[in-house]
């Protein structure tokens, strides 16, 4: 298992034209002279407009639950105190794209917050981030415009379940980052208990592209149903492991050539395991009515001639260890899940046992945790179908652990 502090390091790179990654090259930081060069100053729009432009172009936030931007443009008020919050405490160990961005193309993101302040008419922006890297960016960036008095950044903890919105609110708020329940949503109850528009950090990148380009110009790449970039991360056997930006629309296997059977791993530590890509393509709304959500962006192949059940264990284990321990499903059903996986490594398991105990924790928590963590083991376990026998048979595959997946450090 790769144990890594700062996966910022990674190589980025566009597939075809860039937009959010326009202008990046081995991995430094644009300045604020050659941002402007590139993207201009933030254009600043009505909130009509970028409600408007939202929908038009079918906006859809970059975070696991892909939210439609104009719903939550739609929720705030229309009056009184409120705030913009950038969530750049990215907890996925397996996605390294947003904090990527914070650190390569710190003023796109500062842009896009800075526009939907204006339209919100918001008393500030307020940058959630954990990672060193991504804050000396953000740092630096801040201090080089003119624009950004009204701009904050505030650490946040390290952690899975701690990156979640909910968490980084009740951990600004109150210094324990814990979600606060699945219906306390930031636009009515954020920051200092005032309504927040809270995205995550891609997605205001995109709004700051949205904002500069208009509709037409948004949408003249990308697919007819969702137009536009996306950053993905691309993990093990890729033909260039780091962060890419590809054209909704673009087919899993063109980022995927080869091995057209082998199990990818599609969304992340919350995401899905599938045994072929076929028909898969960049697009949220496809890959979620095929039950596989682009989620936190990961596209992850194990390396050929691995054992991948023993490293769904220890992620299984790993993602067992990261409740927040406030909700009981949670707490003693994601342990009980990873020792059943465990169990499929060793030439045992029951796939009843498991799917019953998945059952048991979906949907029963403060945050969607339990939901995501029951849904990478499930799917490994029908996806690893032909792996699961043959340790059934022999006890084991024989084959070295594979390790594409980067877990951080315990610190206590």
């Amino acid at each position: 298992m790769t144990v890594t502090d700062s996966p910022t390091t990674a190589p980025f790179r566009p597939l075809g034209s860039p937009r959010v990654l326009a202008g990046i090259s081995a991995g430094r930081a644009l300045t604020w002279a050659e941002h402007r060069a590139i993207h201009g100053t933030p254009a600043l729009r009505a909130r009509a407009w970028l409600t408007d432009a939202a929908r038009a172009v079918n906006l859809l936030g970059r975070g696991g639950a892909s939210f439609p931007v104009v719903v939550k443009i739609e929720a705030m008020p229309l009056g009184g105190p409120m705030t913009v919050l950038v969530n750049g405490s990215e907890g996925e160990p397996a996605s390294y794209k947003d904090r990527a961005l914070m650190t390569v193309a710190p003023h796109l993101v500062i842009d896009g917050a800075l526009v939907m302040a204006h339209a919100l008419c918001a008393s500030g922006v307020t940058i959630a981030v954990h990672d060193h890297l991504a804050h000396a960016a953000l740092t630096r960036a801040l201090a080089e415009r003119p624009d950004a008095g009204t701009v904050v950044l505030a650490h946040t903890r390290t952690g899975f379940v701690a990156g979640e919105i909910r968490a980084v609110v009740t951990g600004l708020n109150t210094g324990l980052a814990r979600p606060g329940g699945r219906r306390e949503l930031p636009h009515d109850h954020g920051l200092a208990g005032r309504p927040s528009f809270a995205s995550n950090v891609e997605t205001f990148a995109q709004i700051a592209v949205l904002a500069r380009l208009g509709p037409a110009g948004y949408a003249s790449t990308g697919s007819r149903d969702e137009p536009g970039t996306s950053l993905v991360t691309l993990v093990g056997d890729v033909v260039q492991p780091g962060v890419l930006e590809v054209a909704n629309g673009t087919p899993l296997a063109d980022l995927l050539p080869g091995r057209p059977d082998a199990p990818v791993l599609v969304g992340g530590f919350h995401g899905t395991w599938v045994r072929s890509t076929a028909g898969l393509t960049i697009d949220r709304a496809a890959l979620r009515a095929s039950g596989s959500p682009l989620g936190a962006g990961v596209i992850a192949r194990p390396l050929a001639g691995t054992c991948v059940l023993a490293e769904v264990a220890a992620v299984s284990h790993w993602l067992a260890d990261q409740s927040a321990g406030q909700c009981g499903p949670c707490f003693f059903g994601l342990p009980a899940l990873a020792d059943d996986v465990r169990a499929f490594a060793a030439g045992r398991g029951s796939d009843a046992q498991l799917l019953r105990r998945a059952g048991q924790v979906r949907g029963r928590g403060a945050c969607a945790h339990p939901d995501g963590a029951a849904q990478f083991m499930t799917s490994a376990i029908g996806a690893l179908a032909d792996d699961i026998a043959v340790h059934r048979a022999h006890g084991s595959c024989g084959r070295p652990p594979s390790s594409i997946f980067p877990l951080p450090r315990r610190t206590s």
